[in-house]
């Protein structure tokens, strides 16, 4: 699995670092920097929970 950002739609709120901070960081300009973007199953719950708090729907994850 892999998770894609969607980058006209992330406003670099921060909310996904907060629920998955080993995937996602917000820099000091705002901007989400994808740590990793290969998902195991055992990351899985984390980075779906980060996809679904995402209020921009900028997230979403390929299997």
């Amino acid at each position: 699995m892999k998770v894609v950002v969607d980058r006209t739609k992330c406003t670099g709120l921060g909310l996904c670092e907060s629920l998955a901070p080993e995937f996602f960081e917000v820099d000091e300009h705002g901007d989400l920097i994808l740590m990793k973007d290969e998902v195991t199953e055992t990351e899985r719950a984390q980075v779906e929970s980060a996809i679904e708090g995402c209020p921009t729907f900028a997230l979403r994850l390929l299997r």
